[in-house]
């Protein structure tokens, strides 16, 4: 199968930096374990250590507070199901818009999950929050906030100043989502309020595989996997010292351009609009992080837009790449109002380190192209 000429997914995962390719090989060349006290197990340890301190530079992290997982999946667990454990929470409490590993993860702790809305921008409604917390201090348990920060389908970026206002002073628990974050807006997490919070590589023009924990000496106990006492204890299991070289290469590299990137998405959205006047760009009227535009065209269903762009060499997406690749209305989209039949049109394109102007007039090309066979359809019809 030949690779699609052009790239328009990196909110699902971003292509591998150079960089990121060249720690990754160089760590492959390395044998032993990195918890063997000989040469060969210290080599990797220290290869294990540059990642971990490059990782925690972009998160605005301490080293010490960066727990290396297999994904962020992986994190979001355990920051959920263990963080559920370690405060001996009472309830969790997601958004609407939360990506399904956080949902899941929320459900399988076995407690009340207290869900709050969206509203039409995709923002999370902190009004709705206000009284889950105050009726958790009168019901006398502890809340696990689990929140995210940027939203993946949308790109919205979610008011954390007033989440952190909101729950930081009090004595419930707070882990955000910031995969979508990390790299494109400015992580303190060593100086704010969130107790836990998950990364990872590959959303940064890093290897998959490999994800990040930021936890707060307080949330320690908040692991899932104990193992032989790896990561400081907090999660079992050997280390890929390459993975965490990759990740790590990938944070130093400060890849992302967040002035060229809303220029492209600038683009798209005007020749959208000028192609489709009827186009609706979701969550246009909030903060978004600039890489990416969620919309659709009334009528023109997702699925057939897909494999159409898909055999022009166009590779979009409808929304979040891990559901099992289903296509079709999104749960993000509901939550905003939007109705189904519009959801179920909906695309995402998203760009990244290595998009270009080019990228962008070849995608309005091609669904141009679509548009017209589309409208052809409907008059034939």
């Amino acid at each position: 199968m030949t690779r699609p000429a052009i790239y328009l997914d990196h909110n699902a995962a971003s292509p591998l930096l150079p960089e990121a390719r060249e720690a990754l090989v160089a760590a492959l060349a390395h044998t032993g374990n990195p918890s063997s006290v000989h040469a060969h197990g210290r080599t990797l340890r220290d290869i294990i250590d540059t990642g971990r301190a490059q990782v925690a530079r972009l998160a605005g992290a301490e080293p010490r507070q960066v727990v290396f997982t297999g994904s962020a999946t992986e994190a979001i667990t355990q920051a959920i199901v263990g963080g559920a454990r370690a405060f001996s929470a009472g309830a969790v409490v997601v958004s609407a818009g939360e990506h399904a590993a956080a949902e899941k993860a929320a459900d399988a702790t076995g407690l009340p999950v207290w869900t709050i809305g969206l509203d039409g921008e995709g923002r999370i409604d902190l009004d709705q929050l206000a009284p889950l917390l105050a009726r958790a201090d009168a019901e006398g348990i502890v809340l696990l906030v689990a929140l995210h920060w940027v939203n993946n389908e949308t790109g919205v970026v979610q008011p954390m100043g007033r989440i952190n206002a909101m729950v930081g002073p009090t004595r419930h628990a707070l882990f955000i989502d910031a995969v979508q974050a990390l790299g494109r807006l400015e992580l303190e997490f060593a100086a704010s309020a969130p107790d836990m919070m998950a990364v990872s590589g590959h959303k940064i023009g890093g290897p998959a595989g490999i994800g990040a924990l930021l936890v707060k000496g307080h949330a320690d106990a908040a692991r899932l996997i104990p193992g032989g006492g790896q990561e400081q204890g907090r999660r079992g299991g050997t280390e890929s010292a390459a993975l965490i070289a990759g990740f790590g290469a990938a944070a130093a590299a400060g890849a992302y351009d967040g002035a060229a990137m809303r220029a492209l998405t600038g683009l798209v959205e005007e020749g959208l609009r000028a192609l489709a006047p009827d186009v609706v760009v979701f969550g246009s009227g909030a903060e978004r992080t600039g890489n990416v535009v969620n919309f659709a065209v009334p009528g023109l269903r997702n699925a057939t837009a897909m494999m159409a762009l898909d055999l022009m060499g166009l590779s979009v997406s409808s929304g979040s790449a891990c559901s099992s690749g289903k296509v079709g209305a999104s749960h993000v989209l509901a939550a905003m109002g939007v109705p189904r039949e519009l959801a179920e049109c909906a695309l995402r394109v998203s760009f990244g380190w290595n998009s270009t102007e080019g990228d962008a007039r070849a995608f309005l090309a091609g669904f141009e192209t679509l548009l017209s066979r589309h409208r052809r359809a409907g008059k034939a019809a």
